[in-house]
Parts: structure tokens; C-alpha cells; sequence
């Protein structure tokens, strides 16, 4: 079996889903935030501060087209789909699967989106990101999941059966 790429936004559970579905399947893990922090010695929300929303979508791009990987589940960022090299480099080593959640419970899921790493814009709102970013993650995914009401065990399970 092939890597399972897992995208979304933000608070839609990829790392946690993700951690999860590599135990259940006998895959490894790769959080693609993780790899970023650790390539750049810094925090998310520090690296957006710094290098403006773009500039970080560069950086995530990067790592996402350096992932190496096979029999692993990666929890990608929320932006991911920003950087088209990065996304056709996923769906060549993988299945990807779009966490879809609704945009009521992605916000009560959510805290301080700065302290997240949201790449929000100046002037943009989540709602105005979650509109935005279903269009991108529809074009990408290989399989929508509907996450909505589910508990992390259901979500995983439906994977599980999708990708077998």
C-alpha cells in the first residue's frame, strides 16, 4: 500500500487522525509541521511572522516535496494546497484524503489562530479562508471524508475501509 497524505484545515484532526490511522495500519507517521519546524529551528507562527504568509508557503512547499516516505500516513499543514509542486509530489507517492469538517466546528476546534500557524491574510477572516481553501482541497483529494459528528475512532475506520 502507497502513503496516505491527509489534507484540511486547520483543527480538522490530520495530526491527530493521522497518529491514530499509521497505529491501526502499521504505518509510520510524518506531520509535515513537524518537518518544518525542525528543518527551520523555529515555531510555525514564528515563521509566518517572519516571513509573511508567502514566504511560509514557500517553506511548507519545500518540505512537503521532501518528504520521502512509503507505508507512512502524513498529516500535511492546513496550506499545503498553496504549493502545486508540493501537492502533485503527494499524490504521485499517495492517496490523498480531504478531512472535511464544517466551518462551525473547525472554529470551536480552534484557538488562538495565530498561535496555530493559521497563514491567514491581512483583512481575512476563517470564514473567508474556509472559502478559499474547499476549493483546493476538492481538487486535490483522491477521497473526501466527511468528518462532521464523527469521533476520531469513526473517522479512522472509514479511512481504513476506503483506502483497503
Amino acid at each position: 500500500m502507497r502513503n496516505i497524505i491527509l489534507i484540511g484545515m486547520p483543527g480538522a484532526g490530520k495530526s491527530t487522525v493521522g497518529v491514530v490511522l499509521a497505529k491501526k495500519l502499521g504505518y509510520a507517521f510524518v506531520d509535515a509541521d513537524l518537518v518544518i519546524q525542525s528543518r527551520e529551528g523555529k515555531l510555525l507562527h514564528e515563521l509566518i511572522s517572519e516571513q509573511g504568509v508567502e514566504g511560509f508557503w514557500k517553506l511548507e512547499e519545500s518540505a512537503g516535496e521532501s518528504i520521502e516516505a512509503h507505508r507512512t500516513v502524513i498529516a500535511t499543514g492546513g496550506s499545503a494546497v498553496y504549493g502545486p509542486k508540493a501537492m502533485a509530489h503527494y499524490k504521485q507517492i499517495g492517496t490523498v484524503i480531504y478531512l472535511s469538517l464544517p466551518l462551525t466546528q473547525i472554529r470551536k476546534r480552534l484557538g488562538d489562530l495565530d498561535e496555530r500557524g493559521v497563514t491567514l491574510r491581512k483583512g481575512q477572516d476563517l470564514a473567508g479562508l474556509y472559502r478559499e481553501r474547499v476549493p483546493l482541497y476538492k481538487k486535490y483529494a483522491d477521497i473526501t471524508v466527511d468528518c462532521g459528528g464523527l469521533s476520531i475512532r469513526e473517522i479512522v475506520e472509514k479511512i481504513a475501509k476506503l483506502t483497503a
